[in-house]
């Protein structure tokens, strides 16, 4: 098994243990990829990027220190599987950012990151988490709205 295999493995399986799923009734919204974007706010409304700050690094819910290095100094063991998250608002735009996390194997199919705003189509889902997104459609746009902070 390669490497990559392996680290995406371990990934999702960490991924697995440590996010809690948005409610199974909760409506999905309904949103329109062009490109490489989804160009609207899933919610019509701007995101916080203080709560999308604590999201990022809550590891019960975006947990994005697990895979990437991110200017968060009072956290520890940043991730290094994925690209630091320092700069990232001036390589990627908002709605780049926003179909990245909804379901960033639309961009790279071979990527270790998890969709978090997508229930159907997954695989090797842990049975507890099927039916679940990891974050909701509001919390997408505040984390959109906290990673654009970062320039």
């Amino acid at each position: 098994m390669s490497k990559r295999a392996l680290m995406a493995g371990a990934l999702a399986v960490a991924v697995g243990l440590v996010t809690a799923p948005v409610n199974a009734g909760e409506t999905m919204v309904t949103y329109t990829i062009s490109g490489n974007t989804i160009p609207k706010s899933l919610t019509g409304k701007p995101g916080d990027p203080k709560k999308g700050r604590a999201l990022a690094i809550a590891r019960k819910k975006g947990n994005c220190l697990a895979c990437h290095m991110m200017p968060i100094p009072e956290q520890d063991d940043h991730g290094q599987i994925g690209p630091p998250l320092y700069g990232i608002a001036g390589r990627v735009t908002p709605a780049e950012m926003r179909l990245r996390l909804v379901d960033p194997k639309r961009m790279s199919p071979e990527t270790a990151m998890p969709a978090f705003y997508k229930k159907d189509g997954l695989h090797r889902v842990l049975k507890k988490f099927q039916g679940k997104t990891i974050l909701s459609a509001q919390e997408i746009e505040d984390v959109v709205a906290y990673l654009s902070t970062l320039k």
